[in-house]
């Protein structure tokens, strides 16, 4: 997922009020969006769709570092095999792999 649609107007839209219904055009003028509302649905301000964009964000860029580690891990059928290899072998492969993987990508404190 791309971080521009992880932040869209219509995700904040539908954080605030996930039953919200509304239409979302992009004029091709480089102006604003623009909102309709419908089925009675009440109107949220700018400000607070704005205001949720940024905490959106705010989560997005937290999570970068598992964003980074899911691709790095080894296989699930690797770890499997790591697993029931360092069981039969008394060694520690997966634990280290995945540590190696926790050490590239840290998770912020």
């Amino acid at each position: 997922m791309l971080k521009e649609t992880y932040t869209s107007t219509a995700k904040a839209i539908n954080r605030i009020n996930p039953e919200a219904s509304v239409v979302i055009s992009t004029p091709g003028d480089g102006s604003a969006e623009i909102i309709k509302w419908l089925d009675g649905t009440p109107e949220i301000s700018r400000a607070d769709i704005d205001a949720k964009i940024i905490e959106l964000e705010a989560e997005w860029d937290a999570q970068e570092y598992a964003r980074d580690r899911a691709p790095a891990y080894p296989s699930v059928g690797d770890q499997l095999d790591m697993m029931m290899k360092d069981t039969r072998d008394g060694t520690t492969t997966h634990q280290e792999a995945c540590e190696a993987v926790k050490t590239k990508y840290p998770k912020p404190e």
